[in-house]
């Protein structure tokens, strides 16, 4: 069973391709998971470096994001957008795609057909999908998410359980079955803890958080375990992000902790944990 841990390009968009790449390597990471901007120096760029790691290390692994900002649109223009985007990703020949699908305030139905078309897309190209679980998105709460399961048994998911930890405002204690019904689908984990009240502490090895990052932990053992049993590989992307996810100082805007460093030591800390 292997594990292969991610950096997230999210919070270092003031660094191009090369220098982040660089970063990566040197940090012992086994691949990237990006949002490319779009930014055509940025997306060429990118391209040649990703294939130039590619070459020099064939199992490096590249998940990309599809993920739009809020804007008030009608389901189909939504759906248009997004087949766009992903459309647009092939280029890369991803290892996966992270897509932020649908919208909470969708209807079933628009989100069945937006889903739909996405899984349609994933199954013509050969790339796999992963839907994050995520506020705002059809995935916004576990309950929720399960209904969509019984239409579509076949779904992948990106594990962020801190979501809906804030829509529930709770650690979840109270919902194991629908964890139990959701690991299966995991084929790829966002390690971040958050709380009932925000998506992420200031730092999760702080002694005060230390019963949110054993539940965490917790719950990323049981993904792994079941992962396990079936010879799966598993990928994690370790990802404490920036401002406004990051708490700050008031007045002076100082970020609580450094984000980079706290990606670093949960991925020491998962290395030394889902053994």
């Amino acid at each position: 069973m292997e594990i292969k841990y991610l950096c997230p390009y999210w919070g270092s968009e003031d660094h191009q391709p090369k220098s982040f790449i660089d970063y990566v390597k040197n940090e012992e990471y086994d691949g990237v998971e990006i949002n490319i901007p779009k930014d055509d120096v940025f997306e060429t760029n990118f391209y040649n470096v990703l294939n130039g790691i590619r070459r020099e290390r064939p199992e490096f692994i590249c998940g990309v994001q599809q993920v739009f900002g809020i804007k008030k649109e009608t389901p189909q223009e939504y759906l248009d957008k997004v087949l766009k985007r992903l459309s647009e990703m092939v280029h890369y020949q991803p290892d996966f795609i992270n897509s932020h699908t649908g919208k909470d305030y969708y209807s079933f139905s628009d989100n069945c057909k937006i889903i739909d078309a996405i899984e349609e897309f994933s199954m013509k190209s050969g790339i796999p999908v992963y839907h994050e679980i995520h506020r705002g998105r059809f995935t916004f709460h576990s309950q929720t998410t399960l209904r969509y399961l019984d239409v579509f048994p076949r779904l992948k998911f990106v594990g962020d359980f801190s979501h809906w930890c804030v829509v529930s405002e709770c650690l979840l204690y109270d919902q194991e079955e629908a964890i139990e019904r959701i690991i299966p689908h995991i084929a790829h984990l966002h390690a971040r803890v958050g709380t009932e009240q925000a998506s992420q502490v200031n730092n999760p090895f702080a002694p005060e958080w230390s019963q949110h990052l054993e539940r965490f932990t917790t719950i990323w053992k049981d993904t792994l375990d079941y992962q396990k049993k079936r010879g799966k590989q598993l990928t994690i992307t370790p990802e404490f992000g920036p401002f406004p996810y990051m708490p700050q100082a008031p007045f002076i805007q100082e970020p609580l902790s450094d984000q980079r460093e706290l990606n670093i030591k949960m991925k020491d800390y998962l290395k030394s944990q889902l053994l």
